[in-house]
């Protein structure tokens, strides 16, 4: 069995660097703490139960609710969640909803579900809830976090990428490369992530010189059938385009099925970007070009901040993690009324 000197060894710091981690008490700088999370990570280490002595009256569990658990976007937001609180010997409980459309309820009552059973603080990804809802939930349980949503009220308490920001830097990727007719698959209109980052790039294009009004765009549902349905709409449409930008990376895998299958060429007759920046859009065909969100070292900053609030301790919270353009082969230049692909200059492996 690994010990705590072999993971001061592996992460290249001392024990008692590794036993602040673990305990959370103490400051530790981010860097040093994720080196040391990947030791624990690879030696498969394991506090041992008097190294985590427990807190009177607390029960060392934090309580997790996710909207659904399906596809590739929340199992490794949840697997980052895991193995952080793990690292920092502490317990997790899971509750989800069912469907996008009931989320607002079923995250309510997932909430309710994670209070009673004694979480010492919650972390909520749910962008259904309302502010009164937040305010109801805070009264029952103070010590929270809230992934993916921004209440100006509680913004200390909320970690979430700039959607704005990020869906502008999508839209000025794709002018930079020449890019001036470009269609859209949008989340659903009740997503509010979806509104800020569809937002950010349609303000960036209007900003640039595009006319918004004229570009032809599709309502999907985040999952790749959407995006098959939208790329299908968008081709049998009247608008042409050269380029298609996709409101997550889901809806781009589905958007790449069909343009594979229809023998539309990619990126040859129209280039594809999606956004997320999910491990695998690096074994799609072309490999996709999407916008990375850094969510590791947002969960990362979430669980430090909420752990500092429960338990008392001095862990590092980071709140600038912009996203970035992780350049693959879906998207080309346009130069002199022809495509070419992105220079080597240009791309970057996530």
């Amino acid at each position: 069995m690994p010990t705590i000197k072999d993971v001061a060894e592996r992460a290249g710091v001392g024990v008692a660097t590794v036993s602040r981690v673990i305990s959370g008490r103490g400051f530790v700088s981010l860097s040093t703490t994720k080196r040391v999370q990947k030791a624990i990570d690879a030696l498969g280490y394991r506090p041992s139960p008097t190294a985590r002595k427990l807190q009177a009256g607390m029960s060392q569990t934090v309580g997790v609710f996710l909207p659904v658990i399906r596809g590739s976007f929340y199992a490794p937001i949840l697997h980052n969640l895991y193995t952080v609180l793990q690292g920092r010997g502490r317990h997790m409980v899971v509750a989800f909803g069912k469907t996008i459309e009931n989320e607002r309820q079923e995250a309510l009552e997932g909430v309710q579900f994670l209070i009673d059973h004694g979480c010492d603080g919650l972390i909520l990804m749910a962008t259904a809830l309302h502010l009164s809802d937040i305010d109801h939930l805070l009264g029952l349980q103070p010590h929270m976090v809230l992934l993916n949503r921004r209440f100006k009220q509680y913004d200390e308490m909320c970690f979430c990428p700039d959607h704005e920001a990020a869906g502008a830097v999508a839209a000025r990727a794709l002018w930079q490369l020449g890019h001036r007719r470009i269609a859209t698959i949008e989340g659903p209109e009740v997503s509010a992530d979806n509104v800020l980052r569809m937002r950010g790039f349609y303000n960036e294009l209007a900003a640039l010189g595009a006319d918004i009004g004229k570009l032809p765009r599709f309502y999907g549902d985040f999952r790749p059938r959407g995006g098959e349905a939208g790329a299908r709409a968008l081709m049998n449409g009247k608008a042409r385009f050269t380029a298609l930008f996709c409101a997550n990376d889901e809806m781009a895998f589905g958007a790449l099925s069909y343009l594979n299958r229809a023998g539309v060429a990619v990126p040859e007759n129209i280039s594809v970007m999606g956004y997320d920046g999910l491990e695998i859009t690096t074994y799609t065909s072309p490999a996709l070009t999407t916008v990375g969100i850094p969510w590791p070292g947002i969960v990362l900053s979430a669980v430090n901040y909420l752990l500092n609030n429960c338990y008392g301790t001095k862990l590092p919270v980071e709140r600038n993690l912009p996203a970035s353009i992780l350049w693959r082969e879906s998207v080309a230049v346009i130069a002199a009324g022809k495509k070419k692909q992105i220079p080597a200059s240009l791309a970057k492996s996530s």
